[in-house]
C-alpha cells in the first residue's frame, strides 16, 4: 500500500475512534467537556484549512480508484472474450493467460480496496461532522431545559411565599381588627367605669 492510502487509512481509524468516543451513552457532565476537547483543535483556522485540503485530496484518490476499478474491469472483460476467442490454443499460450488474468484480477482487487478506503473516510467524514453537531445541539438543549426547570423552580418557590404573605397579611388584618374591637370595647368600659366612678363621688 503506498504511503498516501497508509495515511488515509490512519485518518478513518482516527475517525472510527472519534465517532466511538461520541457515541458511547456518557453523562452530561462527562460528554460536555469531551465534546470541547475534541472541537478545541477544529476551531483553529489553519486547522480547518488543512482538513479541507486533505478532504480534497482524499477525493481526488476517491475518484482515480473509481477510474482505475472501470479500466480494469474494461480490461478484464476484453481479456475474457480475447480467451474465449482463442478456444483451441496451447497449453504454455494457456498458462500465460492464466499468469495474466490473475495479474489484472490482482490489480483490481488493489484498486476496489483503495476505493472503498477513501469511499467510508469521505462517507465516515460527513457522519461524523454530522453526528458532531447533533451531539453539541443535545448538550445546548439540555441546558436549556435544565435552566427552564431550576428557573420555574424560582418561579415556583417565589409563587409560594407571596401566597404565605397574603395569609400572613389576612392574619395580621384580622388580628388588627379584634385590637380594633378590643380597643373599643376597652374605650366604652372606660368610659362607663369613669362615669361610675364620678357618680360615687357625687354622692359620697
Amino acid at each position: 500500500m503506498a504511503l498516501y492510502y497508509n495515511l488515509v487509512f490512519g485518518l478513518l481509524v482516527l475517525e472510527m475512534a472519534l465517532f466511538a468516543l461520541l457515541s458511547l451513552p456518557l453523562p452530561s457532565k462527562l460528554r460536555k467537556p469531551l465534546i470541547q476537547t475534541i472541537s478545541k483543535p477544529f476551531q483553529l483556522k489553519e486547522v480547518t484549512i488543512a482538513i479541507r485540503c486533505i478532504l480534497v485530496f482524499i477525493l481526488i484518490l476517491f475518484i482515480d480508484s473509481v477510474n482505475r476499478v472501470s479500466t480494469i474491469n474494461e480490461e478484464l472483460s476484453g481479456f475474457t472474450a480475447k480467451q474465449e476467442n482463442i478456444g483451441g490454443a496451447a497449453g504454455s499460450v494457456a498458462m500465460n493467460a492464466f499468469g495474466d488474468r490473475s495479474e489484472i484480477q490482482a490489480r483490481r482487487f488493489y484498486a476496489q480496496r483503495n476505493l472503498y478506503l477513501t469511499g467510508f473516510t469521505l462517507f465516515l467524514t460527513l457522519i461524523l461532522s454530522r453526528t458532531y453537531g447533533l451531539v453539541a445541539e443535545l448538550l445546548s438543549l439540555k441546558e436549556q431545559v435544565r435552566a427552564g426547570s431550576e428557573e420555574l423552580q424560582v418561579t415556583g418557590d417565589v409563587e409560594a411565599l407571596k401566597t404565605e404573605i397574603e395569609e400572613k397579611n389576612k392574619v395580621i388584618k384580622s388580628l388588627k381588627e379584634q385590637c380594633a374591637a378590643l380597643s373599643g370595647d376597652y374605650d366604652e368600659v372606660s368610659k362607663e367605669f369613669s362615669s361610675k366612678t364620678s357618680k360615687t363621688t357625687a354622692l359620697a
